[in-house]
C-alpha cells in the first residue's frame, strides 16, 4: 500500500470512529428509553424494577431514581427539591406537592401541573401516574369508572398546590385511599 493510500485509509478510519463516538454520545441511554414489556418479565424482575420484594438495595435505589426522573419529566420540577404528601381523609384524600425552597418558577410549574392533574383525573385519565410509576396504579380502575361520583378540587399552597379528592361513594372511597397508599409508598412520601 502506498503512503498516500495508507494516509487516506487512516483518515477514513479516524473519521468513522469520530462519527461513531458522536452518534453514541447523542443517542443517550437506549436501555432507559426502550419501552418495558411487563408481559415478558418474571415476577422477581418486575418487583426489582419497582424496588419491591426481592430487589437489592442498589436495585431499590435505581428504581426510585428512575421513578424520580420520570416524575421530573411529568411534573416539570426536580423531585428531590420538592415534597409530595398523600393524605387519606374521611371523605377521600389529598395530594400535595410543594417545593422545599422558594423557587417561584418551580412553584408555578407545580401549580400548573396539579391543575392539569385535577382535570385529567376528573376525566378518568390516570396516564400521568401510570407513566411515572410504570404501572397501572391501584384503585385507578375504579376511580376512572366512577369518575362521576368523585370530585377533584385544586388549591394553592404556599410553595405549590394540592388536589383534594372527595366522594360519598364507599367503593370510590376505598379506591382513592388505595391509590394514595400506593403513591405514598412509591414516592417514599409523607402523609397518613
Amino acid at each position: 500500500m502506498s503512503i498516500p493510500t495508507k494516509a487516506a485509509v487512516l483518515g477514513l478510519l479516524s473519521l468513522s470512529v469520530l462519527c461513531a463516538k458522536h452518534t453514541m454520545a447523542q443517542s443517550g441511554d437506549t436501555a432507559a428509553s426502550t419501552p418495558v414489556d411487563h408481559n415478558t418479565m418474571t415476577a422477581a424482575q418486575h418487583a426489582a424494577m419497582h424496588g419491591g420484594a426481592g430487589a437489592t438495595k442498589g436495585q431499590e435505589d435505581s428504581a426510585f431514581a428512575a421513578l424520580q426522573a420520570r416524575g421530573k419529566m411529568a411534573m416539570g420540577v426536580d423531585q428531590y427539591a420538592s415534597a409530595h404528601k398523600f393524605d387519606a381523609l374521611p371523605n377521600g384524600g389529598r395530594i400535595a406537592l410543594e417545593m422545599k425552597d422558594n423557587d417561584s418558577l418551580a412553584i408555578a410549574q407545580i401549580r400548573a401541573h396539579l391543575k392539569l392533574i385535577q382535570h385529567a383525573f376528573q376525566a378518568g385519565d390516570f396516564s400521568t401516574p401510570e407513566f411515572v410509576h410504570m404501572r397501572a396504579m391501584p384503585g385507578t380502575d375504579v376511580m376512572s369508572r366512577n369518575k362521576a361520583l368523585i370530585a377533584y378540587t385544586y388549591g394553592d399552597l404556599p410553595r405549590g398546590g394540592e388536589v383534594r379528592i372527595t366522594t360519598t361513594d364507599p367503593e370510590s372511597l376505598a379506591a382513592i385511599q388505595k391509590f394514595l397508599r400506593a403513591q405514598r409508598g412509591d414516592h417514599k412520601a409523607g402523609g397518613h
